[in-house]
């Protein structure tokens, strides 16, 4: 007796948008960039190649939005369970620290999000650019800055988008080495990464009247 024919179940929009950007994420995570052809997207997720384009133009398309979300799931990890009302030194702390683990959390998506970002910064790049795709992350992070400063806990003297940008390219920096080497143990580097920072723009404490 032949089994019954598979149903295959009707997705919505949004969750079938997920389902292939993060089959994307996870080839590219695993087997990088190159691997990411259409046809493999629409092999790890099971569908045909071409419901790939209902979705979207063309696998560019495709890549940026997986890259987008990688972004996004990569932030919510960091930002989960922290005190956005915490002082402002605590609070960068904590989220260097829960940065540092993603290697081990999120190894997919730190590899896929900063893979597309090499593909964005490469000249005559036709699918957007890095900075349009940080342009977001910067906002929100430059806003917890501008908190701090209005607190009195990091100098005012500094300009808090060039210091977000700054912020973000050290922890990019720290989680590409943390990837590459994982004998590192990541939170001692995490608090030598937040010593450092912290060093130079924390504002010194007022002096007792």
């Amino acid at each position: 007796m032949s089994g019954a024919p598979r149903i295959r179940q009707r997705l919505s929009a949004e969750t079938r948008r997920e389902q292939l950007e993060v089959a994307t994420i996870a080839i590219i995570g695993g087997d990088g960039l190159a691997a990411a052809t259409a046809e493999a997207v629409a092999r790890a997720a099971d569908v045909s190649k071409g419901l790939l384009w209902r979705y979207y133009t063309d696998l560019d398309d495709l890549i940026l939005h997986a890259g987008r979300r990688a972004l996004t799931i990569l932030e919510a990890a960091v930002a989960f369970d922290i005190d956005l009302d915490a002082h402002a030194a605590d609070l960068l702390r904590a989220a260097i620290r829960r940065a540092a683990v993603l290697p081990s959390t999120h190894g997919n998506e730190l590899r896929a999000a900063r893979q597309i970002a090499h593909r964005l910064q490469a000249p005559g790049s036709e699918i957007g650019s890095a900075a349009h795709e940080y342009k977001h992350l910067y906002t929100r992070q430059a806003a917890l800055i501008q908190h701090g400063q209005q607190h009195g806990q990091i100098r005012a003297d500094l300009d808090p988008h060039l210091l977000a940008v700054t912020y973000q390219g050290i922890v990019d920096t720290m989680l590409e080495h943390l990837d590459a080497n994982p004998d590192i143990d990541p939170l001692a580097y995490a608090d030598h990464v937040a010593e450092v920072l912290l060093g130079g723009i924390a504002a010194a404490p007022s002096s007792p009247k």
